[in-house]
């Protein structure tokens, strides 16, 4: 088998060059990191969890209209994607009150914000990703403004879509990040949904008992981090059929530590989905390359 021709390492993932012009291989890892990879680890089996998540999350989003960078499935870590410039902005989309946005503004934890809540953060580790407003965008010649418009569109289609599929699977979506970027198609533009969309880059909470399954448990060390990532493609029907973690249900951990799962866990049942989210009227017209 012939080496892959290394192109980017991120915090979880590798690129490598594609099989076809145009396209990146997007390789799964299992590091894990926090607070601007101030906190370091390892989450067993994660970037096999999370390869599987995000390739059902992205092809779902394709078939309802929403252009994705993602291509197929390649294997349990990886996938062909296509290469496209990423807009260095990671999109906050906020449905409850959590993590710095409550201690921000005095919020409680799963406080419900009414309708949901768009933030843009600079993609910039050295300075902490700070939070950034339309006009510093536009000042400093990041996006253009029909460009933010479609990325508002996207957005909020995604929130929706996703707060409604994981609230039947008995999971509430509390905020997710997102990052674009352009692709070409000879002169015309087209802004895709890029990166990946996981329990690395979502807050998700069980409906009954708001148990966390998210990074969110690596985070401030709750410990079940594993399990966590696990559960939440058990019951989205992605869960891989490998021993790549230790076997213990999500429900048996408590403080922190995993119990022996007993039996086949039982399937959550559906419920009513969440009240959709407001959407962008119209769909953007892709603009062509100047």
């Amino acid at each position: 088998m012939s080496s892959k021709t290394p192109i980017y390492e991120g915090k979880a993932k590798k690129l490598f060059e594609g099989p076809e012009p145009g396209t990146l291989i997007q390789h799964f890892k299992d590091d894990a990191t926090a607070f601007n990879a101030k906190k370091k680890g390892t989450i067993v089996g994660k970037g096999i969890i999370n390869n599987k998540i995000s390739e059902f999350l992205m092809t779902r989003l394709n078939d309802m209209g929403i252009p994705t960078h993602f291509i197929r499935g390649l294997n349990m870590r990886e996938q062909l994607v296509r290469a496209v410039d990423i807009i260095p902005i990671e999109v906050i989309i906020r449905n409850y009150a959590a993590g710095s946005f409550a201690e921000r503004f005095g919020a409680f934890e799963g406080e419900a914000l009414g309708s949901p809540l768009i933030e843009f953060c600079l993609k910039d580790d050295r300075l902490g990703d700070p939070f950034i407003a339309e006009d510093h965008i536009f000042a400093f010649g990041v996006a253009a403004p029909e460009e933010i418009d479609e990325i508002r569109h996207y957005a909020l289609r995604i929130n929706d879509f996703l707060s409604g599929l994981f609230y039947g699977h008995g999971i509430r979506l509390i905020d997710l990040k997102l990052e674009f970027g352009r692709f070409y198609e000879g002169e015309t533009e087209i802004i895709v949904l890029a990166d990946e969309i996981s329990p690395d880059t979502c807050r998700l909470w069980d409906i009954v008992t708001n148990d966390k399954m998210d990074k969110d448990r690596f985070r401030r060390d709750l410990g079940g981090t594993e399990e966590a990532y696990r559960e939440v493609a058990r019951r989205l029907g992605v869960l891989p059929n490998i021993n790549v973690v230790e076997k213990a249900s999500f429900a048996d951990i408590k403080g922190g530590k995993a119990k022996p799962a007993k039996g086949k866990a039982k399937p959550v049942k559906a419920v009513k989905a969440v009240k959709p989210a407001p959407k962008a009227k119209g769909k953007p017209t892709p603009k062509k390359k100047k």
